[in-house]
């Protein structure tokens, strides 16, 4: 099979095409023929052994897939080895994808849907009536935290994205105001979105100073989830007597943790927000498609944080661009 397989960490160039055996799914995991795979933020990590978890070389990125194991089409994550025309997903974090939920969409709600719902229903605990932040709210779940927080009642949703597009995106996606996440002071420009008040949730995936100004922005009771370092700088370490001055809460959130929960919270989670898509009430934002041979380009658009909503990739597509045939 053909695959994308790193042999050294590093950047993007370390992304290279290789002819691999194909996988051979133990006992409790199904075979995937691939018919795409999902490329997010946390893939640059893991090529550089940067990710929470350590990788091992040789080593084939890649954490999601969709496609055909026999007679199902499923989606699912696994531990690595996405990037290839076929994959091994254990049978627990397999999710069978509904008739009329294509696969962008359905790549879309198994990382990036599953972690909005469970920052917000979980991390953050939502209330009816309440502030919430979403940076980035144009990436992959940022767009879908935006859809998700003002069906859910949220009653002022404020964005923060990079670019005029991007801020007009969250806008068309439901929030109520969006601002510059370039702003000088990201603490004064939270308070000032939503009328001069404190913000009662933020979610963040950047880190550094963007971090720490939305813990200072924080109202009273306000909580912070917290799941990803985009910036690739960490925050100022936090003081627990800190968070006394408004009883304030931080929390941080990584996915495959809430496999481990009882009551098969992520299967919940993926029935609702299956649900949501079949009804209109929810939308995957796409935001483009590559070709196998193009994974190095995707990874250097992810890192310079040049994207928008959900990328994939396509295995089938793995020959240069001049030497590929048209499609049907």
């Amino acid at each position: 099979m053909r695959a994308i397989q790193i042999t050294e960490f590093g950047g993007p160039e370390v992304l290279n095409e290789v002819e691999l055996p194909d996988p051979v799914p133990g006992p409790g995991e199904l075979l995937v023929e691939v018919s795409r795979a999902g490329l997010n933020y946390a893939d640059t990590h893991q090529a550089e052994n940067s990710y929470l978890s350590k990788m091992e070389l040789p080593l084939v990125p890649g954490g999601e897939v969709v496609g055909r194991a026999g007679d199902r089409r499923v989606v699912g994550l696994t531990n690595f080895g996405g990037y290839a025309e076929k994959a091994v997903v254990p049978e627990a974090t397999a999710f069978d994808v509904p008739d009329g939920v294509d696969d962008l969409t359905a790549l879309s709600m198994v990382v990036q849907g599953a972690t909005a719902w469970l920052l917000l229903r979980r991390s953050a605990h939502l209330e009816p009536g309440e502030s919430v932040v979403v940076h980035a709210a144009a990436g992959g779940v940022g767009s879908l935290a935006v859809q998700l927080a003002k069906k859910w009642g949220a009653g002022r949703v404020i964005a923060t994205a990079s670019t005029e597009e991007k801020r007009k995106l969250a806008l068309d996606l439901g929030a109520d105001i969006a601002v510059d996440s370039t702003a000088p002071d990201m603490t004064d420009a939270l308070r000032e979105a939503n009328g001069g008040r404190r913000v009662d949730v933020v979610l963040d995936m950047t880190g550094g100073a963007v971090t720490d100004q939305s813990i200072a922005a924080l109202a009273p009771f306000g909580r912070l989830a917290f799941y990803g370092m985009a910036s690739r700088e960490k925050p100022t370490p936090v003081d627990p007597g800190r968070l006394l001055v408004r009883s304030t809460a931080i929390a941080g959130m990584w996915l495959p943790h809430a496999f481990k929960l009882p009551g098969k919270v992520v299967h919940r989670a993926m029935a609702e927000l299956f649900d949501l898509v079949l009804a209109g009430e929810l939308r995957a934002v796409p935001g483009g498609e590559y070709g196998l041979s193009e994974v190095r380009r995707a990874h250097e658009d992810l890192r310079a944080r040049r994207t928008t909503g959900k990328l994939v990739l396509d295995p089938s597509r793995w020959l240069s661009r001049s030497a590929r045939p048209a499609r049907p």
